[in-house]
């Protein structure tokens, strides 16, 4: 079942959904005061449902008669998750397409301001700044700074958001720069909108990083894939595809960097607390993509390879060095004081 609108809007919101109404109606709500943007055409939003079996449908008929304007896709069938985030991007009408998480939160005011920007440049992607939350997005969240970076250079963009191309809420794609992609083709990497992004970002004189918090996202809300096959192998798998469209593998390097210092370690501590995956296996991939550079041997092969204590502690050390050079302190402090006062506050 689909609905249609007749204009095409500036912006398309596409929700992918699977058994996960609760969060999704939060995520909806968060659009309530901005219903005028929907109403005039700037923005659509799409949720596309993967057969769910709760109340997901009901979920979207009570935000439609609170006022929103939902336009809505239901599979017969869960053709699973990299499929419904390929319809989204396939079937979205917007110039510009954000693939939201259904646990994802817009915080107030910031969808009104990404749509001043989007009218006032041509952009090929636009990064949003998120922050983790466990019960309370408002109260949880950190103190940030304000503005946003533009970038003409592709190599300097990629360099300042990092990871953040590998999530999927934060980034504003340009669908009118890749008029010939189906994103079909990208089922099976868990990672298509990496490939959603990258052509945009090369064929655009302008991208740019929004440096203010936009979306608040529940924490450790997702799983279910090996963190080394999929951000290390596959994600530099399909960078290096790329080369042959323009992306230099000077580029690629920079990123690989700044990933080995400031987002790898944190991860790679929360694998060792956990016992997910396997040391060896993790081991393997890094040191294929890796090697012998100096930043994967200081920051994460100790944090693969030793003893689980010594890997913890020096875990621990490295996420706060790396947060330290990547300028992310603050929000490592905010994150920290949460936690003990939720420790502090248990019966």
């Amino acid at each position: 079942m689909e609905t249609r609108t007749s204009t095409r809007p500036l912006l398309t919101i596409a929700i992918p959904t699977f058994n996960r109404a609760a969060y999704l109606e939060l995520c909806l709500r968060q659009f309530l005061p901005d219903v005028d943007l929907l109403d005039d055409g700037s923005v659509e939003i799409l949720v596309s449902d993967n057969c769910s079996a709760d109340h997901t449908a009901a979920t979207v008929e009570a935000l439609r008669e609170q006022g929103l304007n939902i336009r809505s896709i239901r599979n017969e069938q869960n053709i699973g998750s990299d499929a419904n985030i390929a319809q989204c991007f396939n079937t979205a009408q917007g110039r510009y397409v954000q693939i939201l998480g259904d646990d994802d939160l817009y915080l107030p005011g910031k969808l009104r301001h990404i749509i001043g920007l989007l009218r006032e440049n041509d952009y090929g992607v636009i990064c949003l700044k998120a922050y983790g939350y466990e019960h309370d997005f408002v109260k949880e969240r950190p103190v940030g700074t304000s503005g946003r970076h533009d970038f003409t250079d592709v190599s300097d963009f990629l360099y300042e958001v990092g990871p953040l191309i590998t999530f999927i809420s934060a980034c504003i794609i340009n669908k009118d720069l890749q008029p010939e992609i189906d994103a079909r083709l990208f089922c099976g990497s868990n990672l298509v909108q990496v490939h959603l992004v990258i052509l945009p970002i090369l064929r655009s004189e302008l991208n740019s990083h929004v440096l203010d918090y936009a979306l608040a996202c529940k924490r450790a809300n997702s799983g279910g894939y090996d963190f080394s096959e999929i951000f290390v192998e596959k994600f530099f798998d399909i960078l290096k595809s790329y080369e042959a469209a323009g992306l230099q593998p000077q580029a690629i390097n920079r990123l690989s960097n700044k990933m080995l210092i400031s987002y790898y370690p944190f991860n790679l501590l929360r694998q060792r607390l956990a016992n997910h995956g396997s040391p060896s296996a993790t081991f393997r991939r890094f040191k294929a993509q890796f090697g012998n550079r100096a930043a994967f041997l200081f920051f994460c092969a100790p944090i693969i390879v030793w003893p689980k204590p010594l890997a913890v502690l020096w875990g621990w050390g490295a996420v706060l060095a790396g947060r330290v050079w990547n300028g992310e302190l603050r929000r490592g402090w905010h994150f920290a004081l949460h936690r003990l006062s939720l420790l502090v506050s248990r019966p």
